[in-house]
């Protein structure tokens, strides 16, 4: 069954709106763990803007503690920086289950691209390397091409850096299911072409960036596969309403109804 781990950066966002330490990250992470969340994933940023170097820390002792899945997400190619050690140094000290390599700039707001990988591939394989060498499983963040034949390129391609996972940036396929009908199709059919691309060059696929609980079950429906979902700033928005647990089980339940073959029409 598609695993679910919460991205907590939103509840960070808030503290340091305020400064402090409330609303506490580890607190958060520790409620979405005892409703069932299988693990926990953070995006550290260069610049700080959300989680810090020493929510890393202490996340990655909770999830040790937990025995559960830490999910390390960021850009390789980020200098460090004083208060970011970078990337590698951050897996480093931390271990984390999953390292995620994502490339977004400073500047970018949210993470809203995968790599191309038939570019990118010589620069990512070394850093590949070492994260596994730290015992890390490596995830990339990949696009889902409308191109089938660009599909499998860019699937073949990423395995080639020695990776095991991708992760489909969602972002898309979210706003195809906002506009329903044609698109929506359209849409499922590319990140299903694409999953299965991943999958026949022996990848395994994650997924992530805008699911929420109306889109989430049509996709995993119809998106073979899919080990992981990753999910954070509609689940910490929905939980303002309903509570971290609440959502969070809410949540599992939509991914145990895909997993048995439900069909989840989108409201």
């Amino acid at each position: 069954m598609t695993r679910l781990s919460v991205n907590v950066n939103k509840v960070a966002v808030l503290r340091n709106s305020r400064g402090g330490r409330d609303p506490d990250v580890v607190e958060a992470a520790i409620a979405c763990l005892d409703a069932g969340a299988h693990g926990i994933t953070v995006h550290p940023r260069p610049d700080a803007r959300h989680i810090r170097t020493d929510d890393v820390m202490a996340l990655a002792a909770l999830t040790l503690e937990r025995g559960v899945e830490f999910n390390l997400e960021g850009n390789p190619f980020a200098p460090p920086r004083p208060g970011y050690p970078g990337f590698l140094a951050l897996c480093e000290a931390t271990r984390p289950a999953q390292a995620t390599l994502v490339p977004d700039g400073d500047a970018q707001l949210t993470s809203d691209h995968g790599f191309d990988f038939q570019r990118d591939a010589d620069r990512l394989r070394p850093l590949v390397a070492s994260l596994q060498a730290l015992g890390c499983r490596v995830s990339l963040f990949a696009d889902a091409p409308e191109d089938p034949a660009l599909a499998t390129a860019q699937a073949t391609a990423a395995a080639s850096t020695g990776a095991q996972r991708i992760e489909l940036y969602t972002g898309p396929y979210a706003e195809a299911a906002s506009q329903g009908g044609a698109g929506l199709i359209r849409g499922l059919e590319r990140f299903s072409g694409m999953a299965a691309a991943a999958a026949a060059a022996g990848l395994g696929v994650n997924a992530g960036h805008d699911l929420n609980q109306d889109n989430l079950g049509p996709f995993l429906a119809a998106v073979p596969g899919v080990l992981e979902v990753s999910i954070g700033h509609a689940l910490i928005g929905e939980a303002l309403h309903a509570g971290l647990p609440a959502t969070v089980r809410a949540y599992l339940a939509v991914i145990d109804h895909a997993s048995r073959g439900g069909s989840i029409p989108l409201a």
